[in-house]
């Protein structure tokens, strides 16, 4: 059997330091990895909620836009001088 072999007193504090130094990068490693999931998670809450206003918003337009008809019929609408000219209805003879 070999015979055991002491490590010198600055061996031992290398070693004990690179251990403490990968401990310490474990434990930073975790705590970006649970702020990055905390981040991550809002971002989806956040892409979700601007996801269901802007399906509120689609129906909204929508029923807008179904009155509107209902009281003025076909036409086009021109956003920027407000006007509505409504379709000529075609006749039939």
């Amino acid at each position: 059997m070999a015979e055991p072999i002491k490590f010198t007193e600055e061996e031992q504090n290398q070693i004990s330091e690179i251990r403490q130094q990968a401990n310490q990068v474990f434990l930073q490693l975790g705590q970006v990895r649970v702020e990055r999931a905390r981040r991550l998670k809002e971002v989806d809450d956040a892409e979700e909620n601007l996801l269901v206003q802007h399906q509120e918003l689609v129906t909204k337009e929508q029923e807008l836009f179904k009155t509107l008809n209902e009281k003025y019929g076909d036409g086009n609408y021109n956003p920027e001088t407000g006007e509505f000219t409504p379709l000529e209805e075609e006749t039939t003879e």
